[in-house]
């Protein structure tokens, strides 16, 4: 499995790390000096996280934050959000819509 994003593919990169003393120049001092360059890796931030794939079942996957954050996956839904009947729904849009019209009315008398 390794550190691997299972949608991007982004993997561990290798650099290096420079090790500096000194004062910069400009701060008063002579210039900084490179002490040390020892190899380093760069490791993607990747997260455990469920997600809903094309066949509507649900799996882990290790995806790293940019994937998250640009919409790339989508995170499974644990439950459904609370929803009216449809029926209700009709009821609620008239009783809003007879609401607004008393407004306009009233509105209108007063001028």
């Amino acid at each position: 499995m390794g550190q691997k994003c299972e949608i991007c593919g982004k993997s561990a990169a290798i650099g290096k790390q420079v090790a500096t003393r000194g004062k910069a120049k400009y701060l008063g001092g002579v210039g900084t000096k490179v002490t040390g360059i020892s190899p380093r890796q760069f490791k993607p931030n990747l997260q455990r996280i469920r997600i809903t794939d094309e066949n509507g079942a649900s799996r882990r996957v290790r995806v790293c934050t940019q994937c998250l954050k640009s919409g790339r996956v989508t995170k499974r839904i644990k439950n459904k959000p609370f929803q009216l009947p449809s029926d209700a729904m009709a009821l609620l849009a008239a009783a809003k819509e007879k609401a607004t019209q008393k407004g306009k009315g009233k509105k209108a008398s007063k001028s």
